[in-house]
């Protein structure tokens, strides 16, 4: 019989009643209630947060049976008359909403409140006409604890989305001011709280948001908390060993290529200094449920917000695939008028964290795995090169059919064209070398996905070697020089040395790039 994959479900009592397989994450409560009584967390967008924020909630009504047989419910066990304790919940989903009008956000707030006031037969009770939401919230969390004799839980998920919508400035300010006015009665009626849950993408840190929340303890950068969204691969393999063995009988390979393969484009997300890598949660299941590795989170949104931002600071591609290094007390630090891109690169999942230094508390960044970088430098295609696949057919499958079959002339054609109609300048690049230099590593990277490319950058030059089955190619590129010069250097260097005993075939090939007429004016081959 086949299995259920939860690849659209982020409701815990849904996924239980329904027999959806689950990666076991209910370990996780009883660390935060050890941790903190108010806690956030930042991951990328579909991570699990929604799902592990539905967990909590059922958990803390006291739903055990959809529990059975989970980590939680023997760690309950041991607490005797203890155990399952029930608490009011008021849960806070903002993943949808229309947050652009001017009451948009309050209407939303107000409508969750209306919805738990009548779950719990306060409907007309705890508000007056007129009373705003925050006057609302702060008489709802009273009347519930008056009611049930329990202090209250408040769960906020995905808290940033009213803000990251609004797009007006001056919207995405009365939003945050709201929120101010919101959220600070969780300071005033503290008393009455047992537990409090945000989670996001951005950390709004040294805005007004948080200001009044002092306790609140931001668990995203601990390693203990790193693996609480995500799979490990040692959840994958004890969770969907018959999709996996399903997976690689398909593609007629080995269930540990086909993992090999999985790794490779979906995990290396590290959430701190020392954890392990985590795959992304999103893609794993739609591959599974497919049983096809597609791009799948990098295709379920548009990175156009990454891209411009990218576009108006002076990252190149190359700084993101070398690794960027980042202060520890900037990765959490989102401000929508930063013109440091970097933290809204992590915090959004295009970048994670690669090492750290504990001498200087810095933190290098780079892509987690193949779905995000190629994903990435595909999305790029248009600022860079102004071509876009579909439409004007620059197609990283021709030049790489062209290259396996060593077609030195249509390579040659294909190159000069596409410089041929690439944008005048991209991003802030200083001088017609730094696009050039853009320009080539991000085509020979996205060529890199299906040939073995590396290459190599310096001021005026840049060599490549690209490898087949049946050629090795041994490229020289110079702006501003001659193709002769080129070709003269692959021979004094050396370059072809280490691959003359072999059988395949070495073509040699010095171009010369103009500035002038920003192409490739000279091209040899030997």
């Amino acid at each position: 019989m086949e299995r259920l994959l939860p690849t659209s479900v982020q409701t815990f009592e849904t996924l239980r009643d329904k027999g959806m397989v689950y990666v076991d994450k209910t370990a996780y409560i009883e660390k935060l209630r050890k941790k903190s009584r108010e806690i956030f967390l930042s991951r990328p967008r579909r991570f699990g947060k929604s799902l592990f924020t539905s967990t909590l909630e059922a958990y803390f009504l006291g739903k055990k049976e959809l529990f059975r047989g989970l980590e939680i419910s023997e760690i309950e066990e041991k607490k005797g008359d203890g155990a399952w304790k029930t608490y009011p919940v008021i849960p806070f989903y903002l993943a949808s909403g229309e947050f652009n009008s001017r009451i948009g956000l309050e209407d939303k707030l107000g409508a969750i409140l209306d919805s738990c006031a009548d779950r719990y037969g306060l409907t007309g009770e705890y508000s007056v006409t007129g009373d705003t939401v925050s006057v609302r919230f702060f008489n709802l969390i009273e009347k519930l604890y008056q009611k049930t004799q329990s202090p209250v839980v408040v769960l906020i998920d995905e808290y940033d989305n009213p803000l990251l919508k609004a797009e007006d400035p001056e919207q995405e300010m009365r939003n945050r001011e709201l929120y101010k006015a919101f959220f600070s009665v969780l300071k005033d009626q503290d008393r009455y709280l047992e537990f409090v849950f945000f989670t996001g993408v951005t950390k709004y840190s040294k805005v007004s948001v948080f200001s009044d929340l002092n306790q609140l303890k931001d668990i995203s950068l601990l390693d203990e908390f790193s693996g609480i969204c995500g799979f490990t691969g040692e959840e994958i393999t004890d969770s969907f060993a018959p999709e996996i063995e399903e997976m690689a009988e398909n593609k007629g390979i080995s269930v540990e290529k086909c993992l090999q393969e999985m790794k490779e484009k979906y995990d290396g997300y590290h959430f701190s200094g020392n954890s392990k890598g985590v795959y992304n949660p999103y893609s794993v299941i739609n591959a599974l449920s497919d049983q096809k590795l597609g791009y799948y989170w990098f295709g379920s949104a548009s990175p156009q917000l990454i891209i411009n931002r990218m576009e108006n600071s002076l990252i190149t591609p190359a700084q993101m695939e070398s690794g960027i290094t980042v202060a520890e007390s900037d990765i959490m630090d989102y401000r929508i008028d930063d013109p440091d891109p970097v933290p809204l690169f992590y915090q959004s999942g295009y970048l994670t964290i690669k090492s750290y230094d504990e001498e200087f508390f810095t933190y290098t960044l780079g892509f987690p795995n193949s779905e995000i970088k190629y994903g990435f430098y595909r999305a790029l295609v248009p600022s860079v090169l102004g071509e876009r696949d579909a439409q004007t057919g620059f197609s990283v499958r021709d030049l790489v059919l062209t290259i396996r079959k060593g077609d030195t002339d249509a390579l040659f054609v294909q190159l000069k064209s596409l410089f041929a109609s690439a944008p005048y300048m991209t991003t802030k690049a200083a001088s017609y070398e730094e696009v050039w230099r853009n320009q080539i590593f991000l085509i020979f990277e996205l060529i890199g996905e299906f040939v073995a490319c590396e290459q190599h950058t310096s001021a005026g030059r840049s060599d490549i070697v690209m490898e087949t089955p049946d050629y090795v190619y041994i490229m020289e590129l110079k702006v501003d020089g001659s193709a002769q010069e080129a070709i003269e250097q692959i021979e004094a260097k050396g370059y072809a040395e280490k691959y003359s005993s072999g059988k395949r075939k070495i073509i040699e090939i010095g171009a010369n790039f103009s500035s002038s007429k920003r192409n490739i004016d000279e091209w040899k081959v030997r």
